[in-house]
């Protein structure tokens, strides 16, 4: 599935969200959840206000990289009372796990959401494994007898 990452490297990256200076004055977030639903793993990350041209997914080996960006709308004579809001260039990684299917993903932004559904591999996937039987194990008697 997904590899869990150093607590370290989630605090730098809490950091830089807070700290790094951009167009508004500091990085965009990128929260996301995870989860499993059957032999699907779907990550679904809060991206409000972002032109779904400017999302980028970049898969190499087992990291996913996601980018995305929020710009502000340049209204001639527009004077700004106050900027809270976030804009900026967006940057994510993550680690996939080797059981994952990344040929496979398929990746859908609505509402705001960026939802990524990543299947598994065919090997990783639970498989039933038939038990046939020889002739010399019917002659073998069975414990205790």
């Amino acid at each position: 599935m997904l590899m869990r990452t150093d607590p370290f490297r989630d605090f730098d990256r809490l950091a830089r969200t807070w700290f790094e200076p951009t167009e508004a004055g500091r990085a965009m977030p990128m929260p996301y959840d995870a989860y499993r639903n059957g032999d699907v793993v779907v990550l679904q990350m809060d991206l409000p206000g972002i032109d779904p041209t400017t999302i980028e997914l970049t898969v190499e080996r087992n990291e996913l990289r996601v980018e995305a960006e929020r710009r502000r709308d340049s209204v001639e004579g527009r004077q700004y009372l106050v900027q809270e809001r976030p804009m900026g260039r967006a940057t994510r990684r993550m680690f996939l796990g080797e059981n994952l299917d990344t040929d496979h993903l398929d990746a859908e932004y609505d509402h705001g959401v960026l939802t990524l559904r990543i299947p598994l591999r065919e090997s990783a996937k639970p498989r039933r494994v038939s038990v046939r039987s020889t002739p010399e194990s019917a002659s073998i008697p069975a414990p205790g007898a």
